[in-house]
C-alpha cells in the first residue's frame, strides 16, 4: 500500500491553521469522492451557508447552537452530535451560544 492510499491527520495541528475569523472553514482532505475540514463558528456569529451539491456529515466537537434544516426541523446541537444533511438541503446553524468547532465530511454525489 502506498502512502497515497492513506493519511493520518492531527486535528490539533489543523485547528492551528484557523485564522480566528468569526466563521471559517479549513479543508484538510480532498479526494474525488470525499472532502473533510474543520468548520468554526464563534458565539453570536451567523452561519451563511447555502445548500451544497454534496451530502454532508457534521460532528460537533465543541460548542452549542441550533441547527435548522429547511422549513422542517430545528434541533439544539452540542458536543458529540452527529448530523447528516442531504445534498441541496437548506441548512444553517443559528443562535450560536458557544464557540463551535465541527468536523465536516462532504461526500461527492458524482
Amino acid at each position: 500500500m502506498s502512502k497515497d492510499n492513506w493519511k493520518v491527520f492531527d486535528l490539533a495541528e489543523i485547528r492551528q491553521r484557523l485564522k480566528g475569523q468569526p466563521v471559517e472553514y479549513q479543508e484538510f482532505l480532498k479526494v474525488p469522492a470525499l472532502s473533510c475540514g474543520l468548520y468554526r463558528l464563534v458565539a453570536g456569529s451567523r452561519d451563511m451557508q447555502a445548500p451544497h451539491d454534496d451530502d454532508e456529515v457534521y460532528l460537533v466537537l465543541e460548542g452549542r447552537a441550533r441547527m435548522r434544516l429547511g422549513d422542517e426541523a430545528e434541533k439544539v446541537v452540542g458536543p458529540g452530535a452527529l448530523l447528516y444533511v442531504s445534498a441541496t438541503t437548506e441548512h444553517s446553524f443559528f443562535e450560536v451560544e458557544e464557540d463551535m468547532l465541527l468536523l465536516v465530511f462532504f461526500a461527492s454525489n458524482n
